[in-house]
């Protein structure tokens, strides 16, 4: 069943310990806003933790197959969408100019169907053999960490070495160090948004979506690392609109969901150190509060 809403969610989630989104291009050191000193988690990132989930809890069967996943050659994808619609002859002679010539909406289709993430976050599949283009209707930003943080660096060491000569220039020592880089705590937010006139497009389904509140709520428990420390999901607080086009913009819906440490914790080192309220309130999981007219809030987690 399609989507006969608009939704706009916020995601709470936190780390202790532990490096929620190295940057490769600093070193791996916790992203961060270098003006406010605010963490950063990508929606790359977040959407990689969502697609794991379903990859897991799916065993990667149609339709819940995964396009963008390690160790993914993209345009063989592609090439199974024509064998599958039947049409491998359009991919030579003339039509192969093309790259697929009249054949390519109905390979886009065969991709929606047939992987999760295409037709929930979209994708450019217009590479090698042209799958062409998906419009995701749920789209998500990046995290951002309520209070800045403070990046730690730690000497490690492994009591082994990868080779013998480097076992010889230590002499039997045999160890090998290393550094690691966390953030003692963070709790980040991020906001997401599903348009149910682009899950039509892609064919995002009512089950499509409860599979995402799923996999929101419980995709760091599958997704353990020393690097990561331990991350969890906090809150999942989704704005469910009476209308398609929504009856409230989503910046002044997330505007009254106030997440502050509290008056009297002067360095937060834990969830408990921090206040989440809506209009004032905290809200239950599971409760559902209407949060103006024609929208209702419910937190799923």
């Amino acid at each position: 069943m399609s989507l006969a809403h608009r939704y706009d969610f916020a995601l709470l989630f936190d780390v202790i310990d532990g490096n929620p989104n190295g940057d490769p291009d600093a070193g791996n050191l916790p992203r961060l806003d270098v003006e406010t000193g605010l963490g950063l988690v990508t929606d790359v990132c977040l959407k990689r933790k969502v697609r794991n989930y379903v990859g897991l809890v799916k065993s990667e069967q149609p339709p819940y197959e995964i396009y963008v996943k390690e160790r993914a050659v993209l345009n063989k994808q592609h090439e199974r969408a024509y064998e599958g619609i039947g049409a491998l002859d359009a991919l030579a002679g003339d039509d192969k100019k093309r790259k697929g010539g009249a054949h390519v909406d109905d390979a886009r289709q065969w991709m929606c169907r047939n992987f999760f993430d295409v037709r929930t976050f979209g994708a450019v599949m217009s590479t090698g053999v042209n799958c062409g283009q998906v419009r995701g209707p749920v789209q998500l930003t990046f995290g951002r960490s309520v209070d800045p943080i403070v990046a730690q660096e730690h000497s490690i060491t492994r009591m082994a070495v990868a080779t013998e000569a480097e076992a010889e220039k230590q002499g039997g020592d045999n160890r090998t160090m290393g550094r690691k880089h966390t953030v003692p705590y963070g709790l980040y937010v991020a906001h997401g948004f599903v348009s149910s006139f682009l899950a039509k497009q892609s064919g995002f389904s009512e089950d499509d979506l409860e599979l995402l509140w799923q996999a929101l709520g419980q995709m760091f428990e599958h997704d353990r690392s020393a690097a990561r420390g331990q991350m969890s999901t906090r809150g999942l607080y989704v704005f469910k609109h009476e209308s398609e086009l929504g009856n409230a913009p989503a910046h002044s819906l997330f505007d009254r969901l106030q997440v502050a440490r509290k008056p009297e914790v002067a360095i937060a080192r834990r969830f408990d150190d921090y206040t989440v309220h809506f209009d004032g309130r905290t809200l239950d999981a599971g409760e559902i509060v209407c949060a103006g007219p024609g929208v209702e809030l419910i937190r799923r987690c």
